[in-house]
């Protein structure tokens, strides 16, 4: 069976300037591009300040997730990129509050940089469109 890849964005699209997809619909699931501390214009939101940034990058992430017909409680996978792991803590605390049981599978992973050197957080994932996620 093929199935079409349809490109999904917001309106405005922060990430058309730098010539990246937001998500990528494909069948039932989609494909988020990693979402970090900007605004829909494209400002970076939060320079120096976490938790600025790691709210703005989990709003990001819903605003796709809309866009494309899922939510936040469709998400099965995310992978969060930080630029200092001393904030994991804060990471857990934010997973609670936009994520619900049952949790998406998740991968945290430290790096030495991200796009823009101001960034601290970028989080990308794959949501279902149809059905919901349920504990097993």
């Amino acid at each position: 069976m093929i199935t079409d890849a349809i490109q999904i964005q917001t309106d405005p699209d922060p990430y058309a300037a730098f010539n990246i997809a937001q998500a990528y619909r494909v069948g039932d699931l989609v494909f988020l591009s990693g979402q970090a501390a900007l605004d829909l214009e494209g400002n970076l939101v939060g320079v120096g300040d976490f938790d600025a940034q790691a709210e703005q990058a989990f709003e990001n992430l819903r605003a796709v997730l809309d866009a494309a017909g899922s939510s936040m409680d469709k998400l099965v996978k995310v992978t969060i990129y930080l630029t200092d792991m001393s904030n994991f803590g804060k990471i857990v605390a934010l997973r609670e509050r936009y994520f619900s049981p049952p949790w998406p599978a998740d991968t945290l992973v430290e790096v030495s940089a991200l796009a823009l050197p101001e960034l601290m957080i970028e989080i990308e994932g794959i949501a279902l469109i149809e059905g919901q996620v349920t504990a097993g």
